[in-house]
């Protein structure tokens, strides 16, 4: 089979299933995985693919904006806030990220009392800065307009100074092997950074982000206590997770996808 024939079928199989794997491809084309290899680094190359631990995935935009991430998997998204929001008391010092899944704690966030809670996000701190429960703290460092966030040293150094907190965070992908990930470098070392800080990290991830990781490796699953999510993993996962002693926060049945 020709270069270009085979990686218009990898690119043909990334488009039906979402996800493939080198060893899959290498299978099903009779070839060398370091020539599927190759040729998804070609794939890449073209900004055809997202490249992730062990395989590809469906082409996503490592810089997309507030409004469009806001929109993917909105229903989700709110029950995953609601559930996490409930994890916070009065009194309790916590981070929460700059992704719009955490974005959706702040209903939740704005009836607690004494709260004091870290960002590193302007919109979050536009919608939470004025209550009068809450003390906010901002981080800073190179600021990111499209996600209208602050990564990089600056913000890293920040969160080296703090301790005590718990972390609420979410993530592009997850894996039993790989752990939890991101699809850019900048987030990744962010986390890494505030979940080493943190007395405790709850994870906030839909159920489409159980089915293949991303590229940059934020940490091991077991450096989160929860993960809370819209609908119960596969049967594998949650024994997994039970065998690690991460908690699954789920919305009752009914609740679910409502």
């Amino acid at each position: 089979m020709a270069p270009r024939t085979r990686r218009d079928a990898i690119l043909e199989a990334i488009q039906a299933r979402g996800h493939v794997s080198v060893k899959d491809l290498a299978s099903e084309l009779d070839v060398s995985e370091a020539t599927v290899r190759r040729d998804l680094r070609a794939l890449a190359d073209s900004r055809l693919i997202d490249l992730v631990y062990g395989g590809a995935t469906i082409r996503r935009s490592v810089e997309e904006s507030v409004a469009s991430r806001a929109g993917q998997n909105a229903s989700a998204k709110r029950i995953i806030g609601q559930l996490a929001s409930e994890l916070v008391a009065d009194g309790d010092m916590i981070y929460v990220d700059s992704g719009s899944t955490c974005f959706e704690m702040c209903p939740g966030l704005r009836r607690r009392r004494d709260l004091t809670v870290i960002v590193n996000s302007t919109r979050l701190a536009l919608e939470l800065g004025p209550c009068p429960e809450i003390t906010l703290i901002q981080l800073g460092g190179h600021y990111r307009p499209e996600r209208m966030d602050f990564v990089g040293p600056l913000a890293a150094n920040a969160i080296d100074q703090l301790r005590g907190y718990t972390a609420f965070l979410g993530a592009d992908g997850l894996s039993l092997e790989f752990g939890i990930s991101a699809t850019d470098i900048q987030t990744a070392y962010l986390y890494q950074h505030v979940i080493k800080n943190a007395r405790d990290a709850v994870l906030l991830v839909d159920h489409t982000k159980f089915q293949a990781p991303s590229l940059f490796r934020i940490a091991d699953l077991e450096a989160v206590s929860r993960i809370v999510t819209d609908l119960p993993p596969s049967e594998p996962w949650r024994e997994a997770l039970a065998a690690r002693g991460i908690d699954l926060v789920c919305p009752e049945p009914e609740q679910q996808r409502n």
